[in-house]
């Protein structure tokens, strides 16, 4: 496969993962963009490569610094700003588990400890609330994995990883 062919199969495919994960499209081939690109590019530069709206990539940017995934950066004589992708992907796999936990996780043991304490003796109402606090547990524990993960070295993560494959 050529690299043109490959760097535009890459950023579309990026772009399809951003879906699933809940995010858009655009999000995600900008995203892949700054991640190959090895020079920092301006909105501009991003708006005419992917074909998008001033506004999408203005948005879509600004979603990006926010989970950390992209900086802002200057560029000698320039006076656009230009957006440079983080480059260690281990840090990029943590800001995206952090942002997830924090859009999905977290409001669901929210919402869990909310409904601990229900009041009523029937079977069904004792059944509500085993289930509650079996999720609410399940929960937690998947809360303090995940923060583990972020805050382990990545070394460590995958030497620990593959011992547990041999």
């Amino acid at each position: 496969m050529e690299f043109c062919d490959a760097k535009g199969e890459f950023i579309r495919k990026w772009g399809d993962f951003a879906v699933s994960w809940g995010t858009s499209k655009t999000l995600g081939q900008i995203h892949a963009l700054l991640l190959i690109t090895k020079e920092p590019l301006c909105a501009d530069d991003i708006m005419e490569t992917l074909s998008v709206s001033r506004g999408s990539a203005n948005m879509n940017l600004r979603t990006l610094l926010e989970w950390q995934l992209v900086f802002k950066t200057r560029v000698t004589e320039k006076r656009k700003e230009f957006f440079e992708a983080e480059k260690d992907i281990w840090k990029v796999f943590c800001h995206i588990v952090n942002q997830r936990k924090k859009k999905e996780l977290d409001p669901m043991i929210e919402i869990l400890t909310k409904m601990e304490i229900v009041e009523g003796r029937c079977t069904e109402s004792k059944e509500f609330a085993k289930t509650i606090k079996d999720l609410q547990l399940f929960s937690t524990k998947a809360d303090a994995a995940l923060q583990n993960i972020i805050k382990a070295e990545p070394n460590f993560l995958v030497s620990t990883y593959l011992k547990m494959l041999s």
